[in-house]
């Protein structure tokens, strides 16, 4: 309040202030009830690769067993290590309601059965069946990874448009109405304090007319 003169000029950038307020205060609401929307079409994408996640997961913890109980650890184990290369991962960005978000692709994750490293001959199916669930589990991985991703960023900003909003409807709003009304408060006060002094001069310059007639 002590920044401001009570003067027109004054009054005037004031009430650009607040309608400048006014319109980001609409602006920021829309983009947070946009990113709300957003945030929970992403939830539902979420929840189903999650779910898909828990089948595949649960499907390779069986072929693994089955494939221990078969060939033995170390088997295993060594077909595991003779896998040299491992999948190519690349991330691109994407803008989603203003919110710079992750894109996430693999590739090379799946391979056909000769490029798995191990020898064909010296394993069963059981390796090979453990060996494709559990690369269609890093697709899986991946994919929630993603997901995930982009629903973290998505909180982050709604919580920064979020305290936006507040900061102009609680805060700046209210200081800037307070202040346009003091300034026209005191505007009207100077006003009629110079017509009380302008009534006052007319009627003295008229007495003294009288007196010198």
């Amino acid at each position: 309040m002590m920044d401001y003169k009570p003067t027109r000029s004054e009054l005037l950038a004031v009430k650009k202030k607040k309608k400048f307020a006014e319109k980001g205060h609409t602006l920021l609401k829309k983009k947070r009830d946009g990113l709300i929307m957003s945030f929970f079409e992403v939830l539902d994408d979420t929840k189903s690769v999650r779910q898909e996640l828990q089948k595949i997961l649960k499907i390779a913890e069986e072929k693994l067993g089955i494939a221990v109980a078969v060939e033995g650890t170390f088997a295993i184990r060594s077909a595991a290590f003779a896998r040299k290369d491992g999948p190519d991962i690349k991330i691109s960005r994407k803008n989603l309601m203003g919110v710079v978000v992750p894109v996430i692709s693999a590739s090379n994750v799946k391979k056909r059965l000769d490029q798995r490293g191990y020898g064909v001959i010296g394993t069963s199916n059981r390796i090979d069946e453990a060996s494709k669930v559990y690369e269609e589990l890093v697709e899986a991985i991946i994919k929630v990874a993603e997901k995930e991703t982009i629903m973290k960023k998505l909180l982050d900003e709604i919580e920064g448009t979020r305290r936006r909003v507040n900061a102009l409807e609680y805060r700046i709003l209210p200081e800037l109405e307070k202040i346009e009304t003091a300034i026209t408060m005191r505007l009207e006060e100077l006003e009629r304090e110079n017509i009380f002094r302008l009534k006052r001069f007319k009627k003295l310059s008229s007495e003294e007319t009288e007196v010198a007639v």
